[in-house]
This record gives C-alpha cells, structure tokens and sequence, in this order.
C-alpha cells in the first residue's frame, strides 16, 4: 500500500530531519521543503499530499501566506509551528485555517500523536477500534469501556467524550474544540457543559479520573500519569 504523504516546510534542515525521522517510524512518506517558496512548489506537484507541516518563520513567503494560498486551494490537514508565544499569532492561524498550533521546543511524540488524530479526523487513517492507555480499554465497535478489566457503564456522550481525550492523547483541547468534535457542532449552548460531563466521566473512571487534567483557562488533556 503506498504511504500517506505528509509535507514539512522548515528553514531549519536539524527540525526537518527530527520530524523526518519520526514520521518515517511512524511509516509515513515524508516530502521536505526548505522555504516557503519550496513548500508551494512542493504542494503544486504533488496532488495526494494528506498533512502540511508548516514553520511560522520562513524565507520567501511565511507559513501564514503559504497557509493562505493553500487554504484557497486545498482543505489539506495543516499544523503550524512556530517558536513565538503569542496568542495573536495562534489567532492568526486559527483564522487562516490551521488545524493544529504546537510551539517550539515540542516532543516529536507529541507531534506524531496529533498527526495520527488529525489524519484520523480527516478519514485518511482509519480509526482504531480499540484503543487502550493506563488500564482504560475503548472498544469502539462494542461501544464498551472496561478499567483495569472491569465494564464501566458511560453514557453515550461521556463514551465520546473519553474516545477523544484517547485519541488526543497529551493535547491541550480547548472547550470550543471538544464541544465542535464531540457535539459536532450541533450544540449553542455554554461550552462549560463540558465540566459537568467531565466532572461525571471522571467519578466513573475512578482513580484513572486523574487521566484527564485541567488546562486552566482553556479545557482539559488526557494524560496517563
């Protein structure tokens, strides 16, 4: 089977390499352009890119213009990096349409584990059916949950709900966000609705309850300790 190909547009060849390297362990066909430029190049001659990795610093164009002129043409998955902190560059690329912001320094298995979720989002992986962290046991085809092999009775909400804290596994998930992926979209209501059915997943997955942890000011991350 051919491999998902994932694009990486960074001026600094040490950050593409790490990626790289990951990605490829990860069994991913990885393509590497060095400026802006070069990333659209990139993205014009190759017509079944499935992710972009763009760097926010770059020659040429920066990632929010390649970002912008991609946005125009294709819904292609894309994570931002960048180096900088603040908040208006991430409001920034939350408007341009990326999908995923992650600032530098970062773990390499952070960045792996938020390709895998997007590209499962996206339908490009298909998504596991089970999924397993820290004694919790998610089967998706059963729709059951068993802690430390014991069934655990959620409703159906909470089921979701701990599906996609597991398949976001160490990401800062924003209220908006859970309540756009979980609910999609079909829910106006106040977003903190979310800490009621936190606060009641949490009592029923007993002590791996400490799994899901507060981000203050924005929502919560799965985590297995």
């Amino acid at each position: 089977m051919e491999k998902i190909k994932i694009l990486i547009a960074d001026d600094e060849a040490r950050m593409r390499k790490l990626v790289n390297d990951f990605l490829t362990r990860e069994g991913y066909g990885v393509i590497e352009a060095a400026d802006g430029n070069e990333a659209l190049d990139k993205f014009y001659e190759i017509n079944d890119i499935s992710l972009i990795i763009l760097d926010v610093m770059m020659p040429g164009p920066d990632g929010f213009e390649v970002c912008r002129e991609i946005r125009s043409q294709s819904k292609v998955p894309i994570i931002m990096l960048t180096a900088k902190g603040d908040e208006r560059d991430e409001l920034q690329g939350f408007d341009l349409g990326v999908d995923e912001y992650i600032s530098k320094p970062f773990s390499p298995k952070i960045l792996v584990a938020r390709v895998n979720a997007l590209l499962r989002r996206s339908n490009v992986l298909d998504a596991e059916e089970k999924i397993e962290a820290g004694g919790i046991v998610l089967d998706k085809k059963s729709h059951t949950v068993t802690i430390d092999g014991k069934a655990v009775e959620l409703s159906f909400k909470e089921f979701e709900l701990l599906a996609y804290f597991m398949e976001n596994p160490s990401v800062a998930l924003s209220r908006e966000k859970i309540l756009n992926s979980v609910w999609n979209y079909d829910y106006f209501g106040d977003a903190r609705t979310i800490d009621t059915h936190v606060k009641k997943l949490r009592s029923k997955i007993l002590d791996k309850g400490s799994y899901i942890k507060t981000v203050w000011g924005l929502g919560y991350k799965f985590e297995v300790s």
